[in-house]
């Protein structure tokens, strides 16, 4: 089952503490998870910045919200139960709870800062939290830069994109210096390779590189020659660098040989140079915060 929007989380969880006991979060996530049929798959999602999970930031909040509405309240750290205003909406039935629907009380419009809430025409209208709002935000913004950069590889020289890839290989930790790495890379041309480079500083091994720009996806027979060519050389790592795509054929090709053949098409190079701040700058940077709770603590 696809895990429900914080909104459709907050009914089941006023029902959760309808017994008028203290609850803990993490009572209320298992409960909750029960409810909704979620699987240990479903529950270990994570958000966008992989720093929480998505079912239990809902549930937060769900709750969050219905505490600004004063329908449940925290007793101390970690612990909440139902209020007495949290008991009448249960007695009232609302077929559910919503933005809209806890707007009827003033509390929880002062809890939100009523100039701010004016902004949007349809505040209950929200199904992600602010925290996946700002998550989705960034990924879009990622995804527009790594086009951006696949456009200006595509444009740019043979010699140009060989130096990204340097770039990126070293930043990745390969090669040791760029001096070094660059004189690797760029040397060989024969036998379908364009270099070798170490894959560690102190060179105890090494990685045989192709690095093409290419129109069309790139096909088998051209990985074919790859491995071939690493063979000739008695190796058995490789890295096939492209501006493109990989056809199916190719990359299952590198999956049923003895040879360690890596296919890397010019999206993941773009989000990889992202990575390691190959061809971008900063533009701005954001500190999401969150109380500390163990600050406090007075036990």
């Amino acid at each position: 089952m696809a895990i429900p929007d914080f909104q459709s989380i907050m009914m089941p969880l006023l029902r959760f503490t309808a017994d008028g006991h203290d609850h803990s979060n993490q009572d209320s996530l298992d409960a909750l998870a029960a409810e909704f049929g979620l699987t240990d798959n479903d529950r270990k999602q994570l958000l966008p910045s992989g720093q929480q999970r998505v079912f239990d930031n809902r549930v937060a909040w769900a709750r969050a919200h219905m505490k600004m509405a004063l329908l449940l309240e925290n007793p101390r750290r970690g612990i909440f139960r139902i209020t007495e205003r949290g008991k009448s909406v249960l007695e009232q039935a609302p077929p559910s709870i919503d933005l809209k629907f806890l707007r009827q009380f003033p509390e929880y419009i002062d809890a939100r800062d009523k100039p701010k809430a004016e902004v949007s025409s349809e505040p209950e209208q929200e199904t992600q939290t602010p925290e996946e709002q700002i998550g989705h935000a960034y990924e879009a913004l990622q995804a527009s830069l790594a086009s951006e950069l696949l456009s200006q590889l595509k444009a740019a020289s043979p010699s140009f994109f060989e130096k990204v890839v340097v770039d990126v290989l070293v930043r990745m930790g390969y090669g040791g210096s760029l001096k070094d790495a660059g004189q690797a890379i760029g040397r060989s041309g024969d036998e379908g390779i364009d270099g070798v480079i170490n894959e560690d500083r102190l060179g105890l091994d090494s990685i045989y590189i192709q690095a093409k720009k290419w129109e069309g996806s790139v096909s088998r027979p051209e990985i074919q020659k790859f491995a071939g060519a690493l063979q000739g050389k008695r190796a058995t790592k490789g890295v096939f660098i492209t501006t493109s795509t990989f056809t199916d054929g190719a990359k299952d090709f590198t999956s049923n040989i003895s040879s360690k053949i890596i296919l890397l098409d010019g999206a993941q190079l773009a989000r990889l140079m992202i990575e390691y701040g190959v061809g971008v700058s900063t533009e701005a940077t954001y500190e999401l915060k969150k109380i500390d709770s163990d600050f406090f603590n007075e036990g």
